[in-house]
């Protein structure tokens, strides 16, 4: 009988550590972009991020090796 009640108390252990560590949140980009006003677009791979808001754009690219490019243009409309 003990080895039942223990075993039973290690698989409900893994069973709720399982539960607890699953992403809830799956449209965290869709809420980041419902956040900021933004239309935030993300390759498949993730390489490539482009961002563009009312004034600004920004593009971000990543290499193979890790390092990154940034590109900033800003809209001025003073006119």
């Amino acid at each position: 009988m003990k080895k039942f009640f223990k075993t039973g108390l290690l698989l409900m252990a893994i069973s709720i550590s399982v539960v607890a560590c699953r992403e809830t949140n799956d449209n965290e980009v869709d809420d980041i972009r419902a956040e900021a006003g933004a239309d935030i677009k993300v390759s498949e791979d993730g390489s490539k991020v482009k961002i563009k808001t009312d004034d600004k754009k920004v593009k971000i690219k990543t290499d193979d090796d890790g390092n990154y490019k940034e590109k900033v243009k800003i809209d001025n409309d003073d006119n």
